[in-house]
């Protein structure tokens, strides 16, 4: 469920719109109300909603205020203003400094209501996405472990394996980063790893693009492209050889249980 925070002077109008989410079942619930911008402002900054239902006119502080206080502090949560139809400037305003969309709200329409809803639904689900994605970048060398091998120099080029899989990463490259030759750091990798650099680097890659393909409306070859690899038929391949499976059909489902 998307939590909701109502922000709104006259308890009858918070009372309605409480009333018309319910009916909509939309997936979205109050979870908390204020009567004013100035009341609100802590709430969002205790607990961030995913929507805030917002009059434009209000004491205090009005929902244009509290829009532009919440997106000067960087809180990421969706607005939705209640306006009148005189306020159609403030409605301008609000939108310009990020405002979802706004409703009319001496006559709210259920239907709108929802449009704006499913709108903010699909805007909800990108940010959800995209905070799964940072995620899984800042994951990946935790994963792997301050100290992954017992020699200082290996543990530095996996480290930047790990946070550079997407870039062309080249055998002179990571020899350079070590202070080694190129032929005496392959085969140490190997001998403190139990793998060659090449499939190493291949991990990580299929590793991310298994994580896209899942959590992500990304074309296969966009994925392919977004972690490293040069062209679509050697991504496939390399995929293909570490799953089993082609990048489509593990995204059918095949692998994604």
């Amino acid at each position: 469920m998307r939590s909701v925070l109502l922000v709104e002077d006259e308890e009858q109008a918070r009372a309605y719109i409480k009333k018309v989410l319910e009916k909509l079942d939309c997936g979205f619930v109050v979870a908390g109300e204020a009567a004013s911008g100035a009341e609100a402002l802590p709430l969002i900054r205790a607990d961030a909603p995913d929507l805030v239902i917002a009059d434009i006119v209000m004491p205090e502080m009005d929902g244009v205020e509290l829009l532009k206080a919440v997106r000067e502090e960087g809180i990421d949560c969706r607005f939705v203003m209640l306006t009148c139809m005189s306020d159609f400037e403030y409605a301008r305003q609000a939108v310009e400094y990020g405002a979802s969309g706004y409703l009319l709200k001496l006559s709210l329409d259920p239907a709108a209501l929802r449009e704006t809803l499913a709108k903010i639904e699909r805007e909800l689900l990108s940010r959800d996405r995209l905070r799964k994605l940072d995620r899984y970048r800042r994951a990946i060398p935790e994963k792997i472990g301050d100290e992954p091998t017992d020699h200082p120099e290996i543990n530095k080029v996996i480290r930047h394996m790990a946070e550079h899989y997407a870039e062309e990463l080249s055998l002179r490259d990571m020899a350079e980063l070590a202070c080694m030759e190129p032929t005496y750091l392959s085969d140490l990798f190997k001998k403190k790893t139990g793998s060659t650099l090449t499939h190493y680097v291949q991990k990580l890659r299929v590793e991310a693009a298994a994580f896209y393909l899942r959590e992500t409306e990304l074309t296969v070859s966009a994925v392919g492209e977004k972690v490293g690899f040069a062209n679509d038929s050697y991504f496939i391949k390399i995929f293909k050889r570490w799953t089993g499976l082609t990048p489509s059909d593990y995204r059918r489902g095949d692998g994604c249980g």
